[in-house]
């Protein structure tokens, strides 16, 4: 678990070492980011993204920079207000709740991630497995209803719907142990109608999907956004990797095959005395939050190098913005969590929450911002 930290709970409270990225060792990109809104104090969190019926932008905000802040989701207008949607509701067994990936049902209810152990950790062996995939019913707007469809999860992460399924990425599987040390993450799914599932965290579960090994020593950390092409073809990001996986399926909805679909150029170990210099030169270092456009383009939220990617669909990567260490006051990225295509914009939310020798962030800081790229 000690190096899952460096990704995982590098949190700044936690006090982690770590050095600066001249914004001269960052290459020059074609596109730069701008601000799309600044957030109010009690979202200093952005995460998850998903565009609700009435055009809205739907933010869930787990809040984890100032846990005092309570989680909430908010929405932002296509005229750019920004408005609080609810408080989360917490979890009575911890007193506290997580929300990170969430994605819309066909009929309007909310599927949420709640990740209860992403500040806590699993503990030393991964018995503490307190996480949710939460139903949240929406009606005229407002939330009536919450229902657990499965419980007792190691580390959901992302939130993909489709076909009276809603698909969840697991992070992190600490109770499954290889003898190489490497760890072990996964895509369970479950039908939309499930209630009270609970899961082992072990490949036995009859919900889990697929499986993903992180081979990156220095940043074990596993599988996060996922998103569907237009062929129905499943894309997960492997966040240590900086790799795409492509999951394909059978006529019965069975995995038929799973393999990488682009990963990162970037292979230098933490310990090279130049690794800092080269991390931020890298395409796709990390693969946080993904999103499919109708053309099967995916932009990827490069969490690690404060820059978002797209890949096309021969997978090739192309870097479109980056920026340095920043507090995004001026729309630079502060540690891009999640994408997504809305009004011609490609939208980012900064997480700004994580440090590490392997993250250009350093710091969490105002303001607290949701960016944008221009899409041609």
């Amino acid at each position: 678990m000690e190096s899952a930290v460096c990704c995982l709970a590098g949190l700044l409270m936690l006090g982690l070492p770590h050095g600066t990225v001249c914004w001269q060792e960052i290459p020059a990109r074609l596109r730069v980011s701008r601000l799309l809104v600044t957030l109010p104090d009690s979202c200093p969190t952005p995460d998850g993204l998903a565009i609700d019926g009435d055009g809205n932008l739907v933010v869930s905000c787990p809040n984890f920079a100032d846990p005092s802040k309570p989680p909430c989701f908010i929405k932002i207008t296509p005229d750019l207000e920004v408005k609080k949607w609810f408080t989360m509701p917490t979890f009575a067994e911890t007193s506290r709740v997580a929300p990170m990936g969430f994605a819309f049902g066909p009929d309007g209810d909310l599927y949420v991630a709640d990740n209860q152990n992403w500040a806590t950790g699993n503990g030393k062996h991964g018995e503490i497995n307190q996480g949710r995939l939460l139903r949240l019913r929406v009606r005229d707007g407002e939330v009536r209803k919450l229902t657990v469809i499965a419980h007792s999860i190691s580390h959901p992460n992302g939130v993909r719907v489709r076909d009276g399924h809603v698909y969840v990425t697991v992070s992190m599987l600490p109770k499954v142990q290889r003898d190489d040390g490497l760890l072990v993450s996964a895509v369970y799914r479950f039908c939309l109608d499930d209630r009270n599932v609970a899961v082992s965290n072990t490949l036995d579960d009859e919900n889990l999907l697929v499986s993903f090994v992180t081979t990156n020593r220095d940043c074990q950390y596993g599988a996060d956004g996922l998103d569907f092409d237009s062929q129905g073809n499943l894309f997960v990001g492997n966040f240590g990797d900086g790799a795409l996986h492509k999951v394909t399926f059978d006529a019965q909805g069975n995995v038929a095959s799973s393999s990488i679909f682009a990963k990162t150029d970037f292979d230098t170990p933490m310990s090279d005395p130049k690794f800092r210099e080269k991390m931020v030169r890298a395409k796709m270092r990390s693969v946080d939050g993904i999103w499919i456009d109708p053309h099967d383009h995916i932009y990827v939220a490069d969490f690690s190098n404060n820059a978002v990617c797209r890949v096309d669909p021969q997978g090739k990567i192309t870097v479109l913005a980056q920026s340095p260490d920043t507090d995004g006051a001026d729309g630079g990225l502060d540690q891009p969590a999640e994408v997504i295509v809305w009004n011609n914009r490609l939208v980012v939310t900064c997480f700004d929450a994580v440090v590490g020798e392997d993250k250009v962030n350093t710091g969490h800081d105002a303001p607290h911002t949701i960016v944008y790229i221009p899409l041609d």
